[in-house]
């Protein structure tokens, strides 16, 4: 006779064991289970029970094993983590060396006025901990005065407080309520509408890519690939190679840039050599050298006179005679390497189009899954060139130059102007310039040029400060010119106000305001609040959007988003020194290389480059030492490599960790997770442990 069960629904039967009636006691349980019932019900004893006992308990202690194992190893992996964090803090403590001890600080900045803002940090930073502990005081006495009681509580002269501490905290509740929050409401509802219309347009720039991909529209030339290989269309070219001190790269690209696919009668390859150091001179020249007897049109320059850093040297460069036998040219950092197609690219599109002063190519980067800080620089930049590069191509046709990867008509470069060395920033500079001449810009998404990302934090910081520092010194200086130009109303508009405003003013001045120091300040005075959309979803959704150009890297949205907040400091203060012409927005850092490069780019370069070359570019040693005795002042000083300690990312750590524990008084879910998170990113950046590490 057949046993009969009594079921239970499914819902419950999942995951419970099952009872089970037996109206013959000689079945067995072997007999009747299953793997698998006529309902598709998974036994998950049936294993174990078809095994015996014996095995079933091997089985079982063997996975136990395995899962003590596997736990005992990531206790270890923490550990030895832990450990080796733990080292390097305690080495950057020991060494002492911060980012006040950098070489590179302008000699005409006095050291007042560079420790001002770090200054002002440190009092928010001391003010916060004597609140922490004024508060903390208070609530163990029981005291939970927030804004919503405040309203019904009163303090009368005769309010009864039996100490004077009890009296103070009164005080200060009322203080707070009458006289500060108001003002940091203010600048609070201020900074919120600001981040609102930044927000708005980050999210139009997006509509306007996804319009692009939808409709699929890209720039055609008038001169298509077939005209250029049938010899129709090949103009003169002039090609330069700006370089200072550029001893890791300047092999490779010169290399690059040598194996252009473009007739030789039709092209110069001007290698423009800045350097200080003889012993770089010498091997960039010997380089040089060695491609010319390859039958290679290409000359070297080095200036007697270094004024104006790369401006100066591009401008110096377009003074030659030679120059004005050709009709365009193209412009390539130390680092780019172009690819060989690449002037067939980008030349074409000037035929035919008069109007046209600038083509741009995308750049992609050789190292951006290095370590964490280029994964997120690589997220950045995707965003700049496919969004807003891109959009500002297609719809304005206009955009800020890169400095590098983009081909120039010499005669508006020549009708803007020229090259001019009043700024940090020629590139954008000449943009702006030609743009208000009537000029267009194309901007080729599909044209990629490699180059090198920052790969330490110090390099990628003094990049940062650069970028965001000369905007706004071109922005004091254009405002003139712009209002009286005679461009359309329109595209004024867009120069003064999305430009130059909303994107260099702006964005750095909320993104530090609001999150560095008006958010950590709400905690202390629960009167201003800021709503957790602003703190939490309108950032993760901006942060999204920033990511959709580089969707592989969507598990690092958290980090990004803490990291771009991290960098408002850095932006914040470039954008001040810049807009009231402080010392530092006048300094110019070559940013550190490490000349790498693709393994694709390695093997089209020695498939192309002659065999009677591949053997020459050892260099002279020789004429290297020779040089270095001629002149023992200029010889290179080899100095050790360290990471420094950042000490205004530092402060703000602890003002943010202290924040983070204020609002744990006031059970603030959002506030305190975003508060705690940030405080973290600021400690790891201060500590420099994000990007190179140095031994």
């Amino acid at each position: 006779m057949a046993p009969s069960f009594d079921w239970w629904s499914k819902e419950k039967l999942r995951g419970t064991p099952v009872v089970v009636k037996m109206e013959n006691p000689n079945w067995s349980i072997s007999e009747i289970s299953a793997d698998e019932d006529d309902d598709g019900l998974v036994d998950e004893f049936a294993p174990m029970r078809k095994g015996g006992r014996g095995k079933n308990a091997k089985q079982i202690t063997w996975v136990l094993l395995l899962k003590a194992h596997r736990a005992a190893g990531c206790l270890t992996y923490l550990a030895s983590a832990a450990f080796h964090l733990a080292a390097a803090v305690r080495r950057r403590v020991s060494s002492g060396k911060t980012d006040s001890d950098s070489t590179s600080s302008p000699t005409d900045e006095s050291p007042a006025l560079r420790r001002r803002f770090y200054s002002c940090i440190k009092i928010f930073l001391w003010l916060s901990v004597f609140l922490l502990a004024f508060e903390m005081a208070a609530y163990l006495k029981g005291w939970h005065i927030t804004a919503h009681e405040l309203h019904s509580v009163s303090f009368p002269p005769s309010f009864n407080f039996r100490l004077l501490f009890s009296s103070i905290y009164s005080g200060w509740v009322r203080f707070r309520a009458e006289f500060i929050a108001p003002p940091l409401q203010f600048l609070a509802n201020a900074c919120v509408i600001l981040f609102l219309i930044q927000s708005a347009d980050r999210f139009i720039l997006c509509l306007g890519c996804f319009w692009i991909r939808f409709r699929r529209i890209r720039p055609v030339a008038n001169s298509t690939s077939n005209d250029v290989e049938a010899g129709e269309y090949f103009p003169m070219v002039l090609v330069q190679i700006p370089m200072c001190n550029e001893r890791e790269v300047y092999q490779q690209s010169i290399a690059a840039v040598c194996c252009l696919d473009w007739p030789s009668s039709n092209m110069l390859i001007q290698v423009l050599d800045d350097s200080s150091d003889p012993s770089t001179q010498i091997l960039i020249r010997e380089e040089v050298e060695k491609w010319a007897q390859t039958g290679v049109p290409i000359l070297y320059r080095h200036r007697v006179i270094r004024d104006g850093y790369k401006a100066g040297n591009l401008k110096s460069a377009m003074n030659c005679s030679y120059v004005k036998d050709y009709e365009f040219v193209a412009m390539f950092d130390a680092d780019f390497q172009p690819t060989p197609d690449f002037l067939k690219k980008t030349v074409p599109h000037f035929k035919g189009n008069d109007e046209l002063a600038l083509v741009q190519a995308r750049w992609s980067f050789v190292n951006k899954d290095e370590n964490l800080l280029t994964r997120l620089q690589n997220i950045n930049l995707c965003f700049h060139f496919e969004v807003e590069q891109q959009v500002n191509g297609i719809f304005i046709n206009f955009f800020g130059f890169n400095g590098t990867a983009g081909v120039w008509r010499i005669k508006a470069l020549e009708d803007a102007g020229g090259w001019l060395e009043r700024t940090t920033v020629e590139d954008m500079d000449i943009a702006v310039r030609a743009h208000l001449k009537g000029w267009k810009f194309i901007f080729l998404n599909d044209v990629e040029c490699q180059c090198e990302l920052p790969e330490s934090y110090e390099a990628y910081r003094k990049q940062q400060h650069r970028w965001h520092s000369g905007p706004m010194q071109l922005f004091r200086l254009c405002l003139p010119e712009v209002i009286l130009s005679k461009i359309a109303f329109w595209k004024k508009t867009n120069l003064i106000f999305l430009f130059f405003l909303l994107r260099k003013v702006i964005l750095p001045f909320y993104s530090f305001t609001l999150f560095c120091i008006i958010l950590p300040m709400t905690m202390f005075v629960p009167e201003a609040e800021l709503p957790a959309w602003v703190v939490c979803y309108i950032p993760a959704t901006m942060s999204f959007l920033n990511i959709l150009p580089a969707p592989r890297s969507f598990p690092f949205i958290v980090p990004y988003l803490l990291f771009e907040n991290t960098m408002s400091v850095t932006k914040f203060n470039a954008m001040i020194s810049g807009l009231f012409q402080l010392g530092s927005a006048y300094e110019w850092v070559v940013t550190k290389k490490s000349g790498r490069s693709s393994e694709g780019d390695l093997l089209s370069l020695v498939e192309k480059e002659p065999k009677h070359h591949r053997g020459g570019s050892v260099p002279d040693l020789s004429s290297i030492a020779k040089e270095a005795a001629n002149h023992p002042t200029k010889e290179l000083k080899k100095k050790k490599k360290h990471n420094r300690i950042y000490r205004k990312e530092l402060a703000l750590a602890f003002l943010l960790l202290t924040a983070a524990a204020r609002s744990l008084l006031s059970a603030q879910g959002i506030h305190f997770y975003f508060l705690l998170f940030q405080g973290v990113s600021f400690l790891v950046v201060g500590l420099d442990l994000i990007g190179e590490q140095i031994e």
